[in-house]
């Protein structure tokens, strides 16, 4: 007798898509059988032809309480990332107050979150000017690893490291570094404008290409691993291509809008679409789907990081003053499975994008996939049902989306974490701490 029986003809395993009996006992996968197996369990659940993926695993999220908990909080974040099929989040270090780079400040995001979170969730530690004394009790602490700024966060409270610093933190700790690319010295200041195109010349793909060159190179001196965060500039893939190939441990991430959206239909005054580094064309979107294809781009996340709306400025249309971020851990599963689709991937490949990488990267082998072994996080899928994004149905606290309005293609249905559906009522989510989970 197990807890859980969860049967579909597209469960999608590691050995791709298949018709499976997935039998869960205390909180782990302990088989899965063919689909018919006959299998003694407290409950049964068949999906028919609805399509049972892993829980996806989403380590680019801001939650950003506490401090700004306004803009977002755990309760709100992990029922959104709930509701899109995420059942595991990695906490970025900004733009909570205190943000998390030494111990005691690890220790009051815990403190905040305890108790609220409906899906697991880990963190990141950051890289600042000054703390590199601090990250090696930090990781010690159990975060995943450090995030750096190459130019400015946003934030007064997270200032950019340059080389020298970066250098200085990886010497300090053997983690893995996770860094966002953009050379200060390659852009500009925006004036006040509403045209998109005005905020893009700000910020142009040489600003990406200079600062993964440099993060590459810190990281070849050190010995380090470096994971590049939301790659938006294919101009930039060759470098990592030939890093990788000259032996640096270098991985690169994308994100949904990247690869969905087109700077030449973004509209003047529509601030919702402003994120850093920003949206750019579609050719180049061909190229960052090029790259995902061939595992060059490891991992797609949501980078979901959201505001209040007067942040976003949306009265004035001005994308200078406006915040940049793009909220989307509830939408990055249908959004990427819609185009991906269209371009003839699979569902096999948005869960290795979106699931089994993501738990790799930070070492999470119990998450992202559906396995003997695996906490039994999974998610029930209509891959051909559409829905039209509606934001008054979205969890996370301040629903602007960029995505409103869309008709996009799969709908999640119900979500399990280690065996229990998430429903929103009671916050089950644990802490993930590196070197326990």
């Amino acid at each position: 007798m197990v807890d859980l029986v969860v049967r579909s003809r597209r469960a999608i395993t590691p050995e791709g898509e298949r018709a499976a009996a997935v039998a869960v006992e205390g909180g782990r996968i302990v088989a899965v059988h063919g689909y018919d197996a006959r299998i003694e369990a407290a409950e049964v659940v068949d999906l028919g032809d609805t399509a049972l993926l892993p829980g996806l695993v989403d380590t680019h999220v801001h939650v950003n309480e506490p401090g700004r908990t306004e803009w977002e909080g755990f309760a709100t974040a992990t029922r959104a990332a709930a509701a899109g099929g995420v059942t595991a989040i990695v906490d970025m270090p900004l733009n909570s107050l205190p943000p998390t780079v030494n111990t005691d400040a690890l220790a009051i995001k815990q403190k905040a979150a305890a108790g609220q979170c409906h899906v697991d969730v880990g963190f990141w530690g950051g890289a600042i000017p000054g703390n590199a004394g601090e990250l090696p009790d930090l990781h010690g602490a159990g975060v995943y690893g450090f995030k750096a700024f190459l130019a400015d966060s946003g934030v007064p409270e997270f200032p950019p490291v340059d080389a020298a610093q970066l250098a200085e933190a990886m010497q300090a700790v053997d983690a893995l570094f996770v860094v966002h690319a953009e050379d200060p010295y390659h852009l500009h200041a925006a004036a006040s404008s509403a045209a998109y195109a005005d905020f893009l010349a700000s910020r142009p793909a040489d600003a990406e290409h200079a600062a993964v060159a440099t993060a590459i190179a810190v990281a070849r001196d050190a010995g380090r691993r470096v994971h590049i965060l939301h790659l938006s500039a294919a101009s930039a893939l060759p470098l990592i291509a030939q890093a990788r190939a000259d032996g640096v441990r270098v991985t690169a991430e994308t994100c949904p809008h990247y690869l969905t959206l087109d700077a030449a239909a973004i509209p003047d005054g529509a601030t919702e679409f402003k994120c850093c580094p920003p949206i750019r064309d579609a050719a180049n979107a061909d190229l960052l789907w090029a790259a995902l294809a061939d595992g060059l781009i490891t991992c797609v996340v949501s980078d979901h990081s959201p505001c209040t709306p007067d942040l976003k400025r949306q009265e004035t249309g001005d994308f200078a003053a406006a915040w940049g971020g793009i909220a989307s851990v509830q939408l990055g599963l249908p959004v990427i499975w819609t185009a991906a689709a269209e371009r003839g991937h699979t569902l096999a490949d948005v869960v290795d994008w979106m699931a089994r990488r993501p738990a790799d990267l930070v070492g999470l082998r119990q998450k992202g996939r559906i396995a003997v072994g695996a906490d039994a996080d999974l998610v029930a899928f209509e891959p051909d049902e559409e829905f039209t994004v509606d934001p008054h149905t979205l969890h996370h606290r301040n629903p602007v989306t960029p995505y409103a309005g869309k008709v996009l293609r799969g709908v999640v249905g119900t979500t399990w974490l280690r065996g229990q559906k998430v429903t929103g009522a009671e916050a089950r989510g644990r802490f993930l701490i590196r070197g326990e989970n």
